[in-house]
């Protein structure tokens, strides 16, 4: 966020002492908004998708073509009473969904949007997004754990399991490429790609990293074919089998958030952030956000078109994918990125 013109904008009309308290609610009222405004056109459009790839006509009724849905869906939820069971652990349980939405909202906050709109710009952005997201599988494990039910806590079991196996080639596919940016800050990060984006200078390893880092972020976000932990066909509705109305809402909407966040780090770190394809719109600044969710969305489709097109993975395949292919490759995959920076092979315009 560009602090400058916000603490301008403030002092016009409040006191200097009460604009630091200011700006941070301010700041963190227009994430909270954006947070649930894309929640809730991402589960549209993952519903518009489906019902594309399947020959439907997806949600219809509601406002012009079905826009309003997920707006009836968020206030049938909003008004459905809590429910649980009785012998469950009541302070856990309840506190399970807030890991999983304050995590996807703390992540939110790193990223830049455009040169002037980030609300947090940190010199170890990188390594703060792959530690926040991994806190995320606490509000799961806890949530199956707590709810006393053999589904959920099966459903939580393997969410540790294929979220703590799949962290590791999304943290060294990045690894990777932060051996070619030469910096851990996303900010900086982009301001390298203005030669060309970095899965272009990086060429081969480049691409095999951004490969791997889509199909572990997949996984990681549990999300079809990697959807392990709430398979219908098995254990009902897995972790948050017993969890209803908003909280139930909570972990919906994460799911579809951590998504967007994948496929932003993607962005960020893969294809430039805000910056336009060979620089055409460098002159006009506030295009930046156009660019930047442009390819964000661009890579949500894919990881939706994933889920559409495969069938769900045994758990036994998942586990083999990550630790006798994905692992091996990317290990082998960083050593060669080393030595293509060391030699100077990279490819810049």
């Amino acid at each position: 966020m560009n602090f400058l013109s916000i603490n301008e904008w403030l002092l016009s009309f409040m006191p200097a002492g009460a604009v630091s308290i200011a700006k941070m609610v301010f700041i963190a009222l227009i994430y909270l908004t954006v947070f649930a405004v894309l929640g809730l056109y991402l589960v549209l459009l993952e519903r518009k998708v489906a019902a594309w790839f399947q020959l439907r006509l997806g949600p219809n009724r509601v406002g012009y073509k079905g826009m309003f849905q997920t707006l009836a869906d968020a206030l049938k939820l909003v008004s459905k009473e809590l429910t649980g069971t009785v012998k469950a652990d009541k302070f856990l349980y309840n506190l399970a969904p807030y890991f999983v939405i304050i995590t996807a909202l703390m992540a939110l906050a790193v990223f830049p949007f455009t040169k002037d709109l980030q609300a947090y710009d940190i010199n170890i952005g990188l390594f703060f997004l792959i530690a926040i997201s991994s806190i995320g599988v606490i509000g799961i494990l806890l949530g199956g754990w707590s709810s006393n039910n053999k589904f959920a806590l099966i459903g939580a079991m393997r969410s540790g399991v294929q979220t703590i196996s799949y962290e590791l080639s999304v943290g060294l596919s990045l690894l990777t490429m932060v051996i070619l940016s030469g910096s851990l800050q996303l900010s900086e990060i982009i301001e390298v790609q203005k030669d060309g984006w970095l899965i272009v200078q990086g060429h081969i390893p480049a691409m095999i990293a951004f490969m791997i880092y889509m199909i572990s972020g997949t996984a990681e976000t549990n999300r079809a074919p990697f959807d392990m932990v709430e398979a219908e066909s098995e254990l009902g509705a897995g972790f948050h089998t017993e969890y209803s109305g908003m909280k139930f809402a909570y972990f919906f909407l994460a799911e579809f958030i951590n998504m967007f966040i994948i496929a932003a780090i993607a962005t960020t770190v893969f294809f430039g952030g805000w910056l336009s394809p060979f620089g055409m719109t460098e002159s006009i600044p506030f295009l930046g956000l156009f660019w930047f969710l442009a390819k964000t969305f661009v890579l949500v489709f894919l990881m939706m078109w994933f889920r559409w097109t495969f069938p769900r993975l045994r758990v036994d395949q998942l586990l083999t994918l990550e630790w006798k292919y994905l692992l091996p490759i990317n290990l082998v995959n960083l050593v060669l990125m080393a030595v293509i920076v060391w030699l100077n092979l990279t490819i810049q315009f």
